[in-house]
């Protein structure tokens, strides 16, 4: 294996791209994908049709990240990835040191606001609820914290027909933001708080247990 694709929004998602990738010809959605030629080889074959996928719908507005295992078969596609496709090299970090560093990352960039601050969408002013996961900027100092919703919305005015934003101004600080980044950090957050809230299930029952 020498090229992955992930940062897809759920397992049926990755499994959709993964058939329309291994049968071009059978997704309508490739239809524009010319049949292999004799004298193309299977890998050349395959990566033009990546190049054509991350081009079109519903895949070229995923927050998606094209990374090469291995950087010495690395070849340009054509036509290039949207500009909202990062590439990376190297392997996949383990999933639990992965979410360790971007939530520690989002834990030192988060301003320290008060209590009725936190409570508040920087956008509606409506409450924010805990099981909501509200998107908040990663850069340091910015106050925004903001529902999906909300946000996507405010993304979203130039682009009035879309439903999934691909980047923005945050409104708050003004820097440019990638909507998959900020789902990102919202989600290791999530999962931090879900693995506290199981070893502080699993100590009580061990204490439960042992007396």
């Amino acid at each position: 294996m020498v090229l992955i694709v992930h940062g897809f929004p759920s397992a049926v998602a990755a499994l959709r791209f993964e058939w329309a990738w291994q049968h071009p010809h059978s997704s309508r959605r490739l239809a524009d994908v010319a049949p292999r030629l004799r004298s193309e080889a299977a890998f050349a074959f395959h990566l033009r049709v990546l190049a054509h996928m991350l081009r079109v719908p519903p895949w070229t507005r995923l927050p998606l990240t094209l990374r090469w295992l291995r950087a010495d078969f690395r070849c340009e596609l054509c036509p290039p990835p949207p500009p909202h496709v990062p590439l990376s090299f190297g392997p996949l970090a383990p999933r639990s040191s992965a979410s360790k560093c971007h939530a520690s990352t989002f834990a030192d960039t988060e301003p320290q606001l008060d209590q009725d601050a936190k409570a508040c969408c920087s956008l509606c002013a409506g409450a924010l609820q805990d099981e909501e996961g509200p998107l908040c900027c990663p850069h340091p100092g910015c106050p925004l914290r903001a529902h999906m919703i909300c946000l996507a919305e405010e993304f979203l005015q130039e682009e009035p027909g879309q439903l999934l934003p691909l980047e923005g101004q945050c409104p708050g600080c003004k820097n440019s933001l990638l909507w998959g980044d900020l789902i990102c950090l919202c989600r290791m957050g999530t999962e931090e708080e879900e693995e506290e809230d199981l070893e502080s299930e699993e100590e009580h029952w061990t204490d439960m247990l042992e007396t």
